[in-house]
């Protein structure tokens, strides 16, 4: 079975596949200080919540944005899973030409998702991964990496909103019942998803513009489903097109 793990500064998204079915995932929280003995300890954890075991894993992929815990996680294979880790970055076979100006700034997950995006539609696509950040990127009709946009993500403006403000309090992220917040609290939740909405929905369609294609737009990431029904430019929600990548391109480096 492969082990899939898709490490963000903020949360984790794990994943087993067998063959092409994703067996099971589970999405944590991102701790730096985790040791690799410890990460390994929850993969057990978590295996036997299906009655899997490590040695059930044959192979792992890791796309990872957190540097200090990619060191982790290879000495994690290298004691228990017999360095079976492969770790996106230069050098792996994607199948998708990269057309930026410095193709070594390219985060990992930004490629395994407009990789998953373009086998998905096999045509133009836009991606729009709400993380820490919300990373937009865009694939050619010909499945070209263009480029993209990055923008503030909804917990760091919350966060940002609360540290810089006396009266302000915390919003925890939840559906708007109006656009006009009766309270402080309403207020903040209705300008934060509908203004994100929003900006959305602006980045979108100048992406699409610019691919002069039409393009589908596919959201991820764990903050999708708090902003997503209030956007009109996205297409779907694919809560799994990380993972999926990551398994594209295990196999394409399969020999």
């Amino acid at each position: 079975m492969l082990l899939a793990i898709d490490l963000g500064n903020t949360q984790t998204h794990i994943g087993m596949f067998r063959g092409e079915e994703l067996v099971e995932h589970w999405r944590l929280a991102t701790v730096l200080e985790t040791t690799a003995d410890e990460l390994a300890t929850l993969l057990v954890d978590l295996l036997e919540l299906r009655d899997l075991k490590l040695k059930d894993v044959d192979a792992a992929i890791l796309s990872s944005v957190v540097p200090q815990l990619t060191l982790e996680y290879e000495r994690l294979s290298e004691r228990y899973l017999a360095g079976s880790l492969t770790v996106v970055g230069p050098g792996l076979k994607t199948g998708m030409a990269i057309r930026i100006e410095n193709p070594h700034e390219l985060g990992t997950d930004r490629l395994v998702n407009a990789v998953a995006a373009y086998e998905k539609t096999g045509s133009a696509c836009i991606v729009a991964d709400f993380g820490t950040t919300i990373n937009f990127d865009a694939v050619s009709a010909a499945g070209e990496y263009l480029g993209g946009v990055i923008a503030p993500g909804v917990d760091i403006s919350l966060e940002a909103l609360h540290q810089r403000t006396a009266k302000l309090p915390k919003v925890e992220l939840s559906p708007p019942e109006h656009a006009i917040g009766r309270n402080t609290l309403s207020a903040v939740r209705s300008g934060v998803v509908f203004g994100f909405a929003g900006s959305v929905d602006g980045i979108v369609g100048r992406i699409r513009e610019e691919l002069g294609d039409e393009a589908t737009a596919i959201a991820t990431g764990g903050l999708a489903h708090a902003i997503v029904p209030y956007c009109d430019q996205i297409d779907e929600v694919d809560d799994l097109l990380t993972l999926t990548g990551l398994r594209l391109v295990w196999e394409r480096n399969e020999d």
